[in-house]
């Protein structure tokens, strides 16, 4: 097995070009609601020390992050510090709605739909108040929705917001505790991951781990074969599945996330006989997320070339000092919780949470469930 690492990030790519410090139009906006002070877009400096201090912050709750986002053009920075009578600051990074909205109508999000989890960053453990105080302010916003899916290690902080008239959806995703070390970590793996890995290292596959870009027309050539299994798998037209996927994540995206991120985002490729097999997206900073998978099955699958990517990233984040490994949302599928609980991940359940003006949540999921059963969807 080789195993290549090209980590440099390519020169200037802190920032995307024509992406401001501070996005936004003039000096940010200030408010103060009692006991609380409100700054928004938030200044960058302010979240980049809080990101550094909060032992849980995520690579999708950075200001590059969020510079990628609102560089495709469809959104803008909303991200909101708060800071308290008790001296405790928060940053929410998030994004406001571009189009034809009135003024103080437009969506706000942290994060979007496939831009991964938002919620609040501290320097220090927020307290109770602290965070009912930002949840009210969130809750008197204008905006015909505003959305938040936290990270799933937080959802505590965030369950009262339903006293505030937020719809709760439950959600579930899977998360690995570094913090044993990578030998405690292989031991926590199931029988059945453990051999994966065992195989997968005796069927002389080649891997790659790149963070200057090179590798992501790679991986996106198998998202597109992975899209048509999963369309076959549950039983939607192909024309409807790419159209799908090339809305949520389209190749321009993963572009975006590699010159904005540098080498916070990794790619890694396992390749058979010259042709790849399996790739996996992890974003890397204090903590490590598995953000997306693909590979052609029919080298992946003999191979067991995914349990090698996913344990060989997991070694690169326990060597990097991450403390938690993200490995993304799982929903109710048996078969992905099955996947990522072989490597000792536990489900964390938790909920995204909605403040509307209008019931969209609910007018959405009864459309998107009307739409499925006339397709005779299946959920894989």
């Amino acid at each position: 097995m080789r195993r290549e690492v090209a980590l440099e990030a390519r020169p200037g790519q802190e920032a995307i070009t024509g992406v401001p410090e501070a996005p936004g139009a003039g000096m940010p906006v200030t408010s103060e609601p009692p006991g609380l002070r409100v700054t928004s877009p938030a200044p960058r400096d302010a979240w980049r020390e809080l990101l550094a201090a909060d032992a849980d912050g995520l690579v999708t709750q950075s200001p590059e992050w969020l510079d990628a986002l609102c560089a495709g053009g469809s959104y803008e920075d909303a991200s909101r510090l708060y800071e308290t009578d008790r001296g405790t600051r928060l940053v929410l990074p998030m994004v406001r709605r571009r189009g034809p909205w009135p003024s103080g109508l437009a969506p706000l999000a942290s994060m979007p739909h496939a831009w991964g989890m938002g919620g609040f960053l501290a320097d220090r453990r927020a307290t109770q108040e602290d965070v009912a105080a930002s949840v009210a302010d969130l809750a008197s916003s204008s905006a015909l929705r505003t959305k938040i899916r936290p990270n799933p290690l937080h959802d505590d902080d965030w369950r009262h917001a339903r006293s505030w008239g937020a719809v709760a959806i439950p959600r579930c995703a899977h998360v690995l505790d570094l913090r044993g070390g990578v030998d405690e970590v292989w031991r926590g793996f199931r029988s059945r991951g453990r051999q994966g890995v065992r195989k997968a290292e005796r069927s002389g596959l080649d891997v790659e781990c790149d963070a200057t870009g090179r590798l992501v027309p790679v991986f996106y050539e198998l998202l597109q074969l992975s899209i048509e299994r999963w369309a076959s798998q549950q039983h939607e037209p192909l024309a409807l599945a790419r159209w799908r996927g090339r809305r949520r994540d389209s190749l321009e995206k993963f572009e975006r996330w590699a010159a904005a991120l540098g080498d916070a985002m990794r790619v890694w490729v396992a390749w058979k006989d010259g042709s790849p097999a399996a790739s996996i997206v992890v974003l890397q900073g204090a903590n490590a997320n598995d953000t997306r998978g693909a590979m052609n099955k029919e080298l992946a699958g003999p191979t067991r070339a995914n349990d090698l990517l996913e344990w060989l990233a997991i070694q690169d984040a326990c060597e990097a000092g991450c403390r938690w490994f993200h490995l993304g949302e799982s929903g109710s599928s048996r078969a992905l919780s099955f996947y990522k609980e072989k490597f000792g991940a536990r489900p964390v359940s938790y909920s995204e949470y909605m403040f509307e003006r209008l019931p969209l949540a609910r007018a959405d999921t009864l459309s998107r469930g009307l739409v499925k059963r006339v397709l005779r969807f299946r959920d894989a």
